[in-house]
């Protein structure tokens, strides 16, 4: 059976911190904080709420995999798991363009990049002294050294890649522990995705028993007014059709209706822009990759993920504030438990 997830991100530490008992409370399996944007590091907010909550597990939803030294990457994932065993996912992807490029990290060859990270954290989380000469980590005879790794000692970090095209969800499945899919995508998408990992898998001769395939998905319930909520979804998707091409070539988003909504909204956007564009978007397509509408609506396009595969249905409330509260209060108590 599936499960819950949360994800967060864009507010004050003290508001993720209450989602994140919230979440807890419903039983949900896991919140994820992301660092897609030039918004700040995630790292004091996962700490945060490690620190806050005692049995989720708190996820990286992602860190850019090429912005930290391979080493400072798998040594703040060793620290989690000393003050919080067991309880911390690294979950990573690629930054986005056009800011990866204007940040002189552009992301050329992410199969290859992706796979020598996973590779040397894995191996240093392993307890392992690693040498390993990649063409974008390059590390020589480096292991933990805390007195207590003089032993080698193993941190219990499971490696998730947050992905979107099929061969980065085909990697996941085939050096990963599991795959972060990406929010604003139809469950048709989460079928292709599982054929992907699939072929991964093979191609290393793994099994996928335990493989996670958590799902972020935009949403939002009203039950007073619906359209309300799925004009939060409606806001949200206008800038990833504006922004994100890598998400919204798997969206069933029409050609023409692209150009027209980048015609609108520019880089960085603004939000009058936004919602100038958003007259562009049907009600339609918006339900078609977001739970939002009434709590019903919201329910029966999750449970569309799952049955699509998906293991773990993260919740992305569109909401603004402390408003995402109610959205997973609501979808967590109209299921029978916090299963899906």
């Amino acid at each position: 059976m599936a499960q819950f997830g949360l994800m967060m991100g864009g507010k004050p530490i003290d508001e993720h911190v209450a989602l994140s008992k919230e979440a807890e409370a419903l039983g949900f399996g896991t919140v994820w904080l992301g660092e897609g944007r030039l918004t700040g590091s995630v790292i004091p907010h996962m700490t945060a709420v490690l620190r806050e909550t005692s049995t989720i597990k708190v996820g990286s939803g992602i860190l850019p995999y090429r912005t930290r030294n391979v080493g400072i990457l798998a040594g703040t994932f060793k620290t989690f798991d000393e003050f919080a065993p067991g309880r911390s996912i690294m979950g990573l992807g690629p930054w986005w363009e056009p800011l990866a490029t204007r940040l002189g990290l552009p992301n050329t060859k992410p199969l290859t990049a992706m796979r020598e990270v996973i590779t040397v954290s894995k191996e240093l989380l392993a307890g392992r002294t690693v040498t390993f000469h990649g063409e974008f980590v390059d590390v020589t005879d480096i292991r933990f050294d805390s007195p207590h790794d003089d032993f080698g000692r193993t941190y219990d970090v499971p490696i998730y890649i947050g992905a979107v095209r099929f061969g980065m969800v085909a990697l996941s499945g085939e050096i990963a522990d599991g795959v972060l899919l990406d929010f604003l995508l139809p469950p048709s998408y989460t079928v292709e995705a599982w054929e992907a990992i699939r072929k991964g898998a093979a191609k290393s001769g793994r099994s996928l028993e335990g493989f996670g395939v958590p799902q972020l998905i935009a949403c939002s319930v009203d039950d007073d007014d619906p359209q309300k909520a799925i004009d939060e979804c409606k806001y949200f998707l206008t800038q990833y059709v504006a922004q994100q091409s890598h998400i919204t070539e798997f969206s069933g988003a029409d050609p023409e209706l692209i150009a027209a909504v980048k015609a609108k909204v520019g880089w960085p956007a603004t939000s009058a822009q936004i919602k100038d564009a958003m007259s562009l978007l049907s009600n339609e397509f918006v339900q078609s990759v977001c739970a939002c509408g009434s709590t019903s609506d919201a329910v029966d396009k999750i449970d569309e993920f799952v049955e699509a595969g998906v293991t773990e249905a993260v919740l992305t409330p569109q909401s603004p504030g402390l408003g995402g509260l109610d959205t997973i209060r609501r979808i967590g108590k109209h299921s029978a438990t916090a299963g899906v």
